[in-house]
Protein backbone atom coordinates (compact mmCIF):
# COMPACT_ATOMS: atom_id res chain seq x y z
CA UNK A 1 0.00 0.00 0.00
CA UNK A 2 1.29 3.29 -0.92
CA UNK A 3 1.12 6.00 2.10
CA UNK A 4 -2.08 7.82 0.35
CA UNK A 5 -3.84 4.32 0.30
CA UNK A 6 -2.98 3.79 3.92
CA UNK A 7 -4.37 7.32 5.13
CA UNK A 8 -7.69 6.96 2.92
CA UNK A 9 -8.36 3.36 4.09
CA UNK A 10 -7.87 4.38 7.87
CA UNK A 11 -9.91 7.57 7.05
CA UNK A 12 -13.04 5.69 5.60
CA UNK A 13 -12.55 2.95 8.06
CA UNK A 14 -10.92 3.08 11.32
CA UNK A 15 -12.13 4.83 14.48
CA UNK A 16 -9.46 7.18 16.38
CA UNK A 17 -10.02 7.89 20.19
CA UNK A 18 -12.41 10.98 20.53
CA UNK A 19 -12.66 11.25 16.43
CA UNK A 20 -15.92 11.45 14.15
CA UNK A 21 -15.73 9.60 11.71
CA UNK A 22 -17.82 11.89 9.67
CA UNK A 23 -14.87 14.41 10.03
CA UNK A 24 -11.73 13.13 11.22
CA UNK A 25 -8.73 14.60 12.17
CA UNK A 26 -5.77 13.98 9.92
CA UNK A 27 -3.52 11.56 11.25
CA UNK A 28 0.22 10.75 10.28
CA UNK A 29 1.07 7.27 9.54
CA UNK A 30 3.86 6.02 11.46
CA UNK A 31 6.28 3.72 10.02
CA UNK A 32 8.84 2.74 12.55
CA UNK A 33 9.41 3.73 15.88
CA UNK A 34 13.16 3.78 17.91
CA UNK A 35 14.76 6.22 20.59
CA UNK A 36 12.64 9.43 20.71
CA UNK A 37 12.19 9.60 17.11
CA UNK A 38 8.97 8.36 15.13
CA UNK A 39 9.42 7.94 11.05
CA UNK A 40 6.65 8.69 9.46
CA UNK A 41 5.85 6.65 6.19
CA UNK A 42 6.36 9.29 4.30
CA UNK A 43 10.21 9.68 5.55
CA UNK A 44 9.87 12.61 8.16
CA UNK A 45 10.91 12.10 11.65
CA UNK A 46 8.78 13.33 14.31
CA UNK A 47 11.09 13.99 18.09
CA UNK A 48 7.58 11.82 20.25
CA UNK A 49 6.98 14.40 23.02
CA UNK A 50 4.00 12.48 24.30
CA UNK A 51 5.67 9.19 25.34
CA UNK A 52 2.19 7.70 23.58
CA UNK A 53 0.34 9.25 26.42
CA UNK A 54 3.03 9.19 29.21
CA UNK A 55 4.05 5.01 28.64
CA UNK A 56 7.27 4.96 26.27
CA UNK A 57 9.51 5.92 29.23
CA UNK A 58 12.60 4.23 27.58
CA UNK A 59 11.94 5.53 24.27
CA UNK A 60 10.72 2.89 21.69
CA UNK A 61 12.36 -0.88 20.63
CA UNK A 62 14.59 -0.16 23.65
CA UNK A 63 17.04 -3.61 23.02
CA UNK A 64 16.82 -4.68 26.50
CA UNK A 65 12.55 -4.75 26.00
CA UNK A 66 12.67 -6.31 22.85
CA UNK A 67 15.38 -9.25 24.54
CA UNK A 68 12.68 -9.89 27.00
CA UNK A 69 9.71 -9.65 24.75
CA UNK A 70 11.53 -11.89 22.07
CA UNK A 71 12.67 -14.56 24.88
CA UNK A 72 9.68 -14.73 26.32
CA UNK A 73 7.55 -15.26 23.48
CA UNK A 74 9.79 -18.55 22.42
CA UNK A 75 8.84 -19.95 25.54
CA UNK A 76 5.10 -18.94 26.36
CA UNK A 77 3.67 -16.23 24.68
CA UNK A 78 0.00 -16.68 27.17
CA UNK A 79 -1.41 -19.26 29.10
CA UNK A 80 -5.19 -18.30 31.37
CA UNK A 81 -4.52 -17.37 34.99
CA UNK A 82 -7.31 -19.50 36.25
CA UNK A 83 -5.88 -21.83 38.31
CA UNK A 84 -2.28 -21.46 36.35
CA UNK A 85 0.93 -19.22 37.76
CA UNK A 86 4.19 -18.31 35.92
CA UNK A 87 7.70 -16.98 36.45
CA UNK A 88 7.27 -13.48 34.80
CA UNK A 89 4.00 -12.84 36.75
CA UNK A 90 5.25 -13.92 40.24
CA UNK A 91 8.66 -12.13 39.50
CA UNK A 92 6.85 -8.81 38.43
CA UNK A 93 4.68 -8.77 41.62
CA UNK A 94 7.39 -8.80 43.52
CA UNK A 95 9.10 -6.23 42.26
CA UNK A 96 5.83 -4.15 42.12
CA UNK A 97 5.07 -5.43 45.91
CA UNK A 98 8.91 -4.07 46.69
CA UNK A 99 8.43 -0.97 44.86
CA UNK A 100 5.52 0.27 46.32
CA UNK A 101 4.57 1.65 49.88
CA UNK A 102 4.84 -1.32 52.48
CA UNK A 103 1.07 -1.72 53.14
CA UNK A 104 0.64 -2.80 49.55
CA UNK A 105 0.86 -6.28 49.18
CA UNK A 106 -1.34 -8.17 47.19
CA UNK A 107 -1.26 -7.24 43.15
CA UNK A 108 -4.24 -8.16 40.83
CA UNK A 109 -3.17 -7.67 37.04
CA UNK A 110 -5.21 -6.64 34.46
CA UNK A 111 -4.51 -5.31 30.77
CA UNK A 112 -5.54 -1.60 30.76
CA UNK A 113 -5.63 1.25 32.93
CA UNK A 114 -9.81 1.91 32.70
CA UNK A 115 -9.24 -1.94 33.45
CA UNK A 116 -7.75 -1.68 36.58
CA UNK A 117 -9.76 1.10 38.34
CA UNK A 118 -12.79 -0.56 37.76
CA UNK A 119 -10.99 -3.84 39.87
CA UNK A 120 -9.99 -1.47 42.49
CA UNK A 121 -13.86 0.20 42.65
CA UNK A 122 -15.13 -3.67 42.41
CA UNK A 123 -12.66 -4.25 45.62
CA UNK A 124 -13.98 -1.51 47.05
CA UNK A 125 -17.86 -2.54 46.96
CA UNK A 126 -17.19 -6.04 47.93
CA UNK A 127 -14.70 -5.15 50.64
CA UNK A 128 -17.75 -3.26 52.23
CA UNK A 129 -20.49 -5.94 51.35
CA UNK A 130 -18.24 -8.31 52.46
CA UNK A 131 -18.63 -7.13 56.40
CA UNK A 132 -22.34 -6.67 55.58
CA UNK A 133 -22.52 -2.97 55.05
CA UNK A 134 -24.68 -3.09 51.69
CA UNK A 135 -25.24 0.97 52.38
CA UNK A 136 -22.09 1.80 50.97
CA UNK A 137 -22.14 1.84 47.41
CA UNK A 138 -21.01 5.28 46.33
CA UNK A 139 -17.80 7.06 45.66
CA UNK A 140 -15.95 10.47 46.60
CA UNK A 141 -14.04 11.92 43.77
CA UNK A 142 -12.86 15.44 42.96
CA UNK A 143 -13.39 17.74 39.79
CA UNK A 144 -11.13 18.06 37.17
CA UNK A 145 -10.01 14.16 37.50
CA UNK A 146 -9.71 11.63 35.05
CA UNK A 147 -9.53 7.51 35.51
CA UNK A 148 -10.87 6.01 32.21
CA UNK A 149 -13.11 5.57 29.62
CA UNK A 150 -15.22 2.41 31.14
CA UNK A 151 -18.29 3.14 32.65
CA UNK A 152 -17.44 3.56 36.05
CA UNK A 153 -14.33 4.79 35.53
CA UNK A 154 -16.22 7.85 33.91
CA UNK A 155 -18.71 8.11 36.87
CA UNK A 156 -15.79 9.08 38.68
CA UNK A 157 -13.95 11.39 35.90
CA UNK A 158 -14.85 15.44 35.58
CA UNK A 159 -18.63 15.63 35.91
CA UNK A 160 -18.20 18.70 33.05
CA UNK A 161 -15.34 18.33 30.93
CA UNK A 162 -15.90 14.40 31.16
CA UNK A 163 -18.77 12.79 29.48
CA UNK A 164 -21.73 12.62 32.38
CA UNK A 165 -23.77 14.86 30.24
CA UNK A 166 -24.09 12.57 27.44
CA UNK A 167 -24.47 9.20 29.41
CA UNK A 168 -26.45 11.21 32.46
CA UNK A 169 -29.14 8.40 32.70
CA UNK A 170 -26.66 5.46 32.63
CA UNK A 171 -23.65 6.59 34.95
CA UNK A 172 -23.69 5.91 38.80
CA UNK A 173 -24.09 8.99 40.87
CA UNK A 174 -20.68 9.78 42.16
CA UNK A 175 -20.31 12.55 45.30
CA UNK A 176 -18.01 15.24 43.40
CA UNK A 177 -15.96 17.92 45.65
CA UNK A 178 -14.71 20.73 44.31
CA UNK A 179 -10.80 20.40 42.46
CA UNK A 180 -8.22 20.26 44.38
CA UNK A 181 -6.48 23.49 45.62
CA UNK A 182 -4.21 25.03 46.28
CA UNK A 183 -1.74 24.55 43.12
CA UNK A 184 1.61 22.47 44.18
CA UNK A 185 4.15 24.52 45.19
CA UNK A 186 1.21 27.31 46.84
CA UNK A 187 1.00 28.16 50.54
CA UNK A 188 -1.47 26.07 52.60
CA UNK A 189 -4.73 26.84 54.07
CA UNK A 190 -7.11 24.79 56.26
CA UNK A 191 -10.02 26.34 54.35
CA UNK A 192 -8.73 24.37 51.31
CA UNK A 193 -9.88 21.09 52.77
CA UNK A 194 -13.57 22.39 54.32
CA UNK A 195 -15.61 21.38 51.17
CA UNK A 196 -13.85 18.10 51.36
CA UNK A 197 -14.07 17.60 54.71
CA UNK A 198 -17.66 18.83 54.38
CA UNK A 199 -18.62 16.42 52.06
CA UNK A 200 -17.51 13.35 53.46
CA UNK A 201 -19.79 14.10 57.26
CA UNK A 202 -22.90 14.28 54.80
CA UNK A 203 -21.75 10.94 52.81
CA UNK A 204 -20.14 8.78 55.16
CA UNK A 205 -22.57 6.38 55.69
CA UNK A 206 -22.83 5.71 52.19
CA UNK A 207 -19.50 5.95 50.70
CA UNK A 208 -16.96 3.09 49.69
CA UNK A 209 -13.94 4.94 48.67
CA UNK A 210 -12.45 8.02 47.78
CA UNK A 211 -10.59 7.60 44.37
CA UNK A 212 -8.28 10.52 42.96
CA UNK A 213 -5.24 10.99 40.76
CA UNK A 214 -2.81 11.76 43.79
CA UNK A 215 -0.72 15.32 43.35
CA UNK A 216 -1.10 15.47 39.40
CA UNK A 217 -4.38 15.89 37.75
CA UNK A 218 -4.14 14.44 34.13
CA UNK A 219 -6.30 14.41 31.26
CA UNK A 220 -8.94 16.09 33.27
CA UNK A 221 -6.88 19.31 33.36
CA UNK A 222 -3.04 19.01 33.99
CA UNK A 223 -3.47 20.51 37.42
CA UNK A 224 -0.26 19.94 39.91
CA UNK A 225 -2.12 19.89 43.14
CA UNK A 226 -0.31 20.44 47.32
CA UNK A 227 1.16 17.11 48.97
CA UNK A 228 -0.97 18.61 51.86
CA UNK A 229 -4.40 17.96 50.18
CA UNK A 230 -3.42 14.77 49.89
CA UNK A 231 -2.39 14.18 53.57
CA UNK A 232 -5.77 15.36 54.48
CA UNK A 233 -7.29 12.81 52.39
CA UNK A 234 -5.70 10.01 53.78
CA UNK A 235 -5.81 11.24 56.99
CA UNK A 236 -9.86 11.72 56.83
CA UNK A 237 -9.94 8.17 55.01
CA UNK A 238 -7.58 6.58 58.44
CA UNK A 239 -10.51 8.50 60.93
CA UNK A 240 -13.48 7.02 58.89
CA UNK A 241 -12.57 3.77 57.60
CA UNK A 242 -13.47 5.04 54.05
CA UNK A 243 -11.09 3.48 51.73
CA UNK A 244 -8.83 5.24 49.06
CA UNK A 245 -8.04 4.19 45.49
CA UNK A 246 -5.31 6.20 44.38
CA UNK A 247 -4.73 6.03 40.49
CA UNK A 248 -1.01 6.18 39.86
CA UNK A 249 -1.52 5.08 36.11
CA UNK A 250 -0.03 8.10 34.99
CA UNK A 251 1.42 9.14 37.45
CA UNK A 252 3.61 5.75 38.43
CA UNK A 253 7.44 4.95 37.83
CA UNK A 254 8.85 8.59 38.33
CA UNK A 255 6.91 10.94 36.09
CA UNK A 256 6.06 13.24 38.85
CA UNK A 257 9.89 13.25 40.40
CA UNK A 258 8.87 10.60 42.78
CA UNK A 259 8.56 7.15 41.85
CA UNK A 260 4.86 7.33 42.79
CA UNK A 261 3.32 10.47 43.12
CA UNK A 262 1.94 9.46 46.80
CA UNK A 263 5.42 9.87 47.94
CA UNK A 264 5.17 13.56 47.64
CA UNK A 265 2.68 13.42 50.80
CA UNK A 266 4.45 10.41 52.22
CA UNK A 267 1.12 8.46 52.06
CA UNK A 268 0.15 5.62 51.38
CA UNK A 269 -3.42 4.36 49.91
CA UNK A 270 -5.42 0.98 50.56
CA UNK A 271 -5.38 0.41 46.80
CA UNK A 272 -3.26 1.74 43.85
CA UNK A 273 -4.04 1.44 40.09
CA UNK A 274 -0.78 1.25 37.87
CA UNK A 275 -0.24 1.22 33.93
CA UNK A 276 1.00 2.92 31.17
CA UNK A 277 4.58 2.79 31.66
CA UNK A 278 4.33 -0.27 33.47
CA UNK A 279 5.94 -2.11 30.53
CA UNK A 280 7.93 0.77 29.32
CA UNK A 281 4.63 1.41 26.13
CA UNK A 282 5.85 -2.04 25.00
CA UNK A 283 2.87 -4.31 25.83
CA UNK A 284 -0.42 -3.14 27.62
CA UNK A 285 -0.48 -4.01 31.44
CA UNK A 286 -2.12 -3.15 34.47
CA UNK A 287 -1.83 -4.27 37.93
CA UNK A 288 -4.95 -2.82 41.13
CA UNK A 289 -2.52 -3.45 44.16
CA UNK A 290 -3.99 -3.74 47.85
CA UNK A 291 -3.66 -3.67 51.15
CA UNK A 292 -4.01 -6.85 53.22
CA UNK A 293 -6.69 -4.92 54.92
CA UNK A 294 -9.02 -5.33 51.72
CA UNK A 295 -7.69 -7.72 50.23
CA UNK A 296 -8.78 -10.22 53.84
CA UNK A 297 -11.88 -8.17 54.02
CA UNK A 298 -13.28 -9.56 50.59
CA UNK A 299 -12.11 -13.04 51.78
CA UNK A 300 -13.55 -13.62 54.73
CA UNK A 301 -16.84 -12.09 53.60
CA UNK A 302 -19.54 -14.85 52.66
CA UNK A 303 -18.47 -14.57 48.83
CA UNK A 304 -14.95 -14.52 49.29
CA UNK A 305 -13.12 -14.23 45.69
CA UNK A 306 -12.90 -10.91 44.01
CA UNK A 307 -15.52 -11.39 41.32
CA UNK A 308 -13.12 -10.46 38.63
CA UNK A 309 -10.99 -12.20 36.15
CA UNK A 310 -9.87 -10.66 32.45
CA UNK A 311 -9.14 -13.29 30.13
CA UNK A 312 -5.54 -12.16 29.43
CA UNK A 313 -4.82 -11.45 32.67
CA UNK A 314 -1.41 -11.72 33.81
CA UNK A 315 -0.46 -12.10 30.19
CA UNK A 316 3.74 -13.98 30.06
CA UNK A 317 4.97 -11.78 27.90
CA UNK A 318 3.28 -8.54 28.95
CA UNK A 319 4.97 -9.28 32.52
CA UNK A 320 8.07 -10.40 31.14
CA UNK A 321 8.90 -6.99 29.41
CA UNK A 322 7.41 -5.29 32.56
CA UNK A 323 10.09 -6.65 34.68
CA UNK A 324 12.99 -5.75 32.34
CA UNK A 325 11.01 -2.45 32.08
CA UNK A 326 11.23 -1.57 35.94
CA UNK A 327 14.91 -2.81 35.86
CA UNK A 328 15.99 -0.69 33.22
CA UNK A 329 14.28 2.02 35.50
CA UNK A 330 16.20 1.42 38.34
CA UNK A 331 19.65 0.96 36.73
CA UNK A 332 19.43 4.27 34.60
CA UNK A 333 18.79 6.54 37.52
CA UNK A 334 15.45 7.62 36.49
CA UNK A 335 14.88 10.40 39.10
CA UNK A 336 18.14 12.00 37.67
CA UNK A 337 16.84 12.14 34.17
CA UNK A 338 13.50 13.26 35.29
CA UNK A 339 15.17 15.97 37.17
CA UNK A 340 16.69 17.76 34.16
CA UNK A 341 13.97 17.08 31.80
CA UNK A 342 11.66 19.17 34.67
CA UNK A 343 14.36 22.10 34.98
CA UNK A 344 14.97 22.23 31.37
CA UNK A 345 11.06 21.98 30.49
CA UNK A 346 10.56 24.99 33.35
CA UNK A 347 13.92 27.07 31.56
CA UNK A 348 12.50 26.54 27.81
CA UNK A 349 8.70 27.14 28.54
CA UNK A 350 9.14 29.95 30.86
CA UNK A 351 9.03 32.40 27.77
CA UNK A 352 5.30 31.76 27.05
CA UNK A 353 3.84 33.32 30.22
CA UNK A 354 4.47 36.54 28.85
CA UNK A 355 2.42 35.85 25.58
CA UNK A 356 -0.96 37.38 25.16
CA UNK A 357 -2.32 33.70 24.68
CA UNK A 358 -1.03 32.27 27.04
CA UNK A 359 -3.17 31.33 30.64
CA UNK A 360 -0.76 29.64 32.80
CA UNK A 361 2.61 27.77 32.63
CA UNK A 362 3.18 25.05 35.05
CA UNK A 363 5.96 21.82 35.31
CA UNK A 364 6.34 19.06 37.52
CA UNK A 365 8.58 16.64 37.48
CA UNK A 366 8.83 15.31 33.65
CA UNK A 367 5.77 17.02 32.20
CA UNK A 368 5.39 20.46 31.01
CA UNK A 369 2.17 22.15 30.78
CA UNK A 370 1.04 25.78 28.80
CA UNK A 371 -2.22 26.22 29.43
CA UNK A 372 -3.94 28.99 26.33
CA UNK A 373 -6.55 31.48 27.16
CA UNK A 374 -8.87 29.97 24.23
CA UNK A 375 -9.01 26.15 23.02
CA UNK A 376 -6.68 25.40 20.49
CA UNK A 377 -7.55 24.57 16.61
CA UNK A 378 -6.41 20.79 16.65
CA UNK A 379 -5.57 19.96 13.39
CA UNK A 380 -3.82 23.13 12.35
CA UNK A 381 -1.51 22.97 15.69
CA UNK A 382 -0.93 19.50 15.30
CA UNK A 383 0.21 20.35 11.27
CA UNK A 384 2.25 22.95 12.49
CA UNK A 385 4.05 20.77 14.92
CA UNK A 386 4.79 17.88 12.22
CA UNK A 387 5.52 20.54 10.00
CA UNK A 388 8.38 21.64 13.14
CA UNK A 389 9.60 18.22 13.41
CA UNK A 390 7.94 17.17 16.90
CA UNK A 391 5.01 15.24 18.15
CA UNK A 392 2.95 16.89 20.58
CA UNK A 393 -0.43 15.93 20.94
CA UNK A 394 -3.13 19.16 22.56
CA UNK A 395 -6.11 19.38 23.23
CA UNK A 396 -8.37 21.85 25.12
CA UNK A 397 -6.74 24.77 25.60
CA UNK A 398 -3.44 22.31 27.14
CA UNK A 399 -0.40 21.98 25.12
CA UNK A 400 1.48 19.49 27.19
CA UNK A 401 4.52 17.05 26.60
CA UNK A 402 5.91 14.26 29.35
CA UNK A 403 9.17 13.16 27.03
CA UNK A 404 10.74 9.63 27.11
CA UNK A 405 13.20 10.36 29.73
CA UNK A 406 15.58 9.05 27.71
CA UNK A 407 15.71 12.31 25.93
CA UNK A 408 18.79 14.41 25.27
CA UNK A 409 18.81 18.16 25.76
CA UNK A 410 19.20 19.17 21.95
CA UNK A 411 15.40 16.93 21.15
CA UNK A 412 13.84 18.66 24.25
CA UNK A 413 14.75 21.71 22.92
CA UNK A 414 13.71 21.34 19.72
CA UNK A 415 9.84 20.49 21.03
CA UNK A 416 9.88 23.43 23.70
CA UNK A 417 10.81 25.80 21.11
CA UNK A 418 8.33 24.30 18.31
CA UNK A 419 5.57 25.37 21.62
CA UNK A 420 6.71 28.35 22.17
CA UNK A 421 6.39 29.17 18.53
CA UNK A 422 2.65 28.02 18.35
CA UNK A 423 1.10 29.25 21.27
CA UNK A 424 2.23 32.73 20.46
CA UNK A 425 0.11 31.99 17.06
CA UNK A 426 -3.27 33.42 17.62
CA UNK A 427 -4.68 31.75 14.32
CA UNK A 428 -3.19 28.61 16.03
CA UNK A 429 -6.33 28.86 18.62
CA UNK A 430 -9.89 28.41 17.81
Amino acid sequence: MQTSDIVKFDREHIWHPYTSMNNPLPVYPVARAKGVRLTLEDGRELIDGMSSWWAAIHGYSHPRLVRALTQQAQTMSHVMFGGITHRPAVELARRLVDMTPAPLQRVFFSDSGSVSVEVAIKMAFQYWLSKGETGRCRLLTVRGGYHGDTFRTMSVCDPENGMHSLFAGVLAKSVFAPAPTPAFDAPWEDEHFDAFEQLVREHEAELAAVVLEPIVQGAGGMRFYSPEFLRRVREICTRTGILLIADEIATGFGRSGKLFACEHAGISPDIMCLGKALTGGTMTLAATLATDRVANGISDGELSVLMHGPTFMGNPLACAVACASLDLLVENDWAASVSAIGDQLRRELAPCADLPTVRDVRTLGAIGVVETTRPVDMAALQRFFVDRGVWVRPFGRLVYVMPPYIMKKDDLSQITSAIVDAVARPELLS
